[in-house]
């Protein structure tokens, strides 16, 4: 079984920032940021990327989930976008088949909706076209009938039929840990806890900026041809540290809840809200059921962004219009997360807010990107990549990124990889189907590369808390080889289970221990990743004056 080469882990040290000049310095490790490293490390550029919290820790762990073609954005008439949206996807299951994976969605349309079920299938035909029927399934009709027998979650009155059309669900935040990964085993230094405080100037051009490693205190000089700002929703903030007025962006929150599982089938639920007809998503989440999103303009810090009372609320109140058989309260909500758009500032409801990309230049030559969306990440880092490589006249002419498959992208078809998975790894190592399963939907081809340390250690395969479905093994591997630093970045970005039921509670002083352990980090330390991690998750739904219970 064909496997991806590991390289031996680096100890992590910002001070290497230092050493050297680069061709480009990226502020930001969300998934901008990631994608345009990895395509300029690709191209055999010297790249640095620095972010302040962890990879992903903002916006990009905190989307709905979904790799899409853009049905919601024919209604805006963005048809580029929905073609650029279309091609994207297609590549994406190429190069990650193991985190972006085809799903239909169901499209139920009532009585009195405001969108009739003939506009509906108009939208879909369209959509299937804009496409190039390049979707995985092009789409059908079901009546009343047959969509009730196939997810009885539906409310059966007033049902005129469903639509039914195929995307793709991803795991958000590990695929963009694994073009972080990509980038720093092309040879870039990729740093996260490191914050930019300022920047470098000469002749009245930027030419790098002065960070702090957030853990030592320490500061360092990075050096750059350019700088590009992909800080998210902290844009206009970078923006300020060049001179800049702020305004660029209009943010959006975008809030999600986990809910007992609603979907009966293997569906998702593609719902119009009856308040304000806008679209949102009831998504299967392993035993949960993933409900959202909205668009609220929000206020404060984008890094202690949370879903509002009021956000829960609409989210509840909206799922339950169009199924039956839900009874959902407060009580119910295992999970709630919100991150914040860093949408390009326009007129208009934000709800109708353009999802298309901008780039910035300033006067002093740094680059900013604001907008895009997740599906479309690859194409603007290939966009940027260009425009860097134009300018310093170095680097390969074309990316690399839709051809060169992501770390543990190298599967090919990922169940019939999974077959051969249980027969080459599942017997020899003792490993349940399941079990295995849900390292290969993890890992992908790097499955086997975390597998090869039990030979030496079997003890890894166990549990790292009893009971729990998280093995030790996959808390090492995270420590040792993706760069994760405390708790939460294993529970909520290099796995799921901060967002399962049980919020990784259980897990967390275990882990903790085995990260004191490597780190030789004091006691106190140790103390105060848990206390955090713990009051993250009492503060995961706040009201919009101050936290209320979980």
């Amino acid at each position: 079984m064909p496997t991806s080469h590991l390289h031996t882990p680096r100890e992590r040290d910002p001070a290497r920032l230092a050493r050297q000049r680069f061709d480009a310095l990226i502020i930001g490790g969300g998934i901008n940021g990631a994608g345009i490293a990895r395509d300029l490390a690709l191209r055999g550029l010297r790249v640095a990327l620095v972010e302040q919290g962890d990879y992903a820790s903002g916006t990009s762990s905190a989307s709905t989930k979904l790799v899409h073609g853009g049905l919601r954005y024919l209604e805006n008439f963005d048809l580029r976008l929905v073609f650029e949206a279309s091609r994207e996807r297609r590549i994406l299951t190429a190069i990650a088949p193991h985190l972006v994976r085809p799903i239909p969605f169901f499209i139920p349309v009532y009585e009195n909706d405001p969108r009739s079920l003939l506009t509906v299938r108009a939208g879909m035909l369209f959509y299937d076209a804009l496409a190039l029927l390049r979707n995985t399934y092009l789409h059908s009709i079901l009546s009343a009938d047959e969509a009730f027998a196939r997810e009885p979650a539906l409310q059966r009155d007033g049902l005129k039929g469903v639509a039914v059309y195929w995307d793709c669900r991803m795991d958000d935040a590990r695929l963009c840990l694994e073009n972080v990964l990509a980038a720093h085993e092309m040879g870039a230094e990729t740093v996260n806890y490191c914050r930019v405080l300022s920047l470098l100037r000469c002749e009245g051009k930027v030419v790098g900026a002065e960070v702090q490693d957030e853990e030592s205190g320490s500061t360092y000089e990075v050096e750059a041809h350019i700088v590009i700002n992909a800080a998210g929703p902290w844009l206009d903030a970078v923006c300020g540290l060049d001179g800049e007025e702020p305004g660029k962006l209009r943010p959006s929150r975008g809030s999600h809840i986990l809910v007992p599982r609603i979907n009966r089938g293997d569906e998702a639920i593609y719902l119009s809200s009856g308040s304000d007809a806008r679209l949102f998503f009831v998504i299967p989440w392993g035993n949960l059921s993933l409900i959202g999103t909205t668009d609220i303009t929000p206020a404060g810090d984008p890094g202690e962004t949370r879903a509002s009372e009021a956000d829960i609320d609409y989210l509840l109140a909206e799922s339950a219009r169009h199924l039956q058989g839900v009874e959902l309260d407060r009580s119910h909500v295992v999970a709630a997360f919100s991150g914040v758009r860093p949408l390009v500032s326009s007129e208009g409801a934000i709800g109708k807010a353009s999802r298309e990309h901008q780039i910035f230049t300033s006067a002093s030559g740094m680059i900013s990107v604001g907008g895009g969306k997740y599906t479309t990440y690859r194409a603007v880092a290939a966009e940027v990549a260009a425009k860097v490589c134009a300018q310093i006249g170095k680097g390969e002419g074309r990316s690399l990124t839709d051809r060169v498959p992501l770390p543990g992208g190298s599967t090919g078809r990922i169940e019939t990889y999974l077959q051969r998975a249980e027969q080459k790894l599942g017997r020899p190592y003792g490993l349940p189907p399941a079990h295995l399963a849900a390292l290969v939907n993890r890992y992908g081809s790097r499955a086997p590369l975390l597998l090869q340390r039990l030979q030496d250690d079997p003890a890894l395969l166990r549990p790292v808390a009893p009971g729990s479905s998280l093995l030790t093994l996959q808390v090492l591997h995270a420590i040792d080889y993706e760069q994760a630093r405390t708790p939460e970045d294993i529970l909520r970005r290099r796995t799921t289970r901060a967002l399962e039921s049980g919020r990784g509670l259980h897990e967390l002083e275990a882990i903790a221990d085995l990260l004191a352990s490597r780190f030789a980090v004091s006691p106190a330390r140790r103390q105060q990743w848990c206390d955090d991690y713990r009051r993250r998750v009492a503060l995961s739904v706040t009201d919009e004056k101050g936290p209320t219970p979980p």
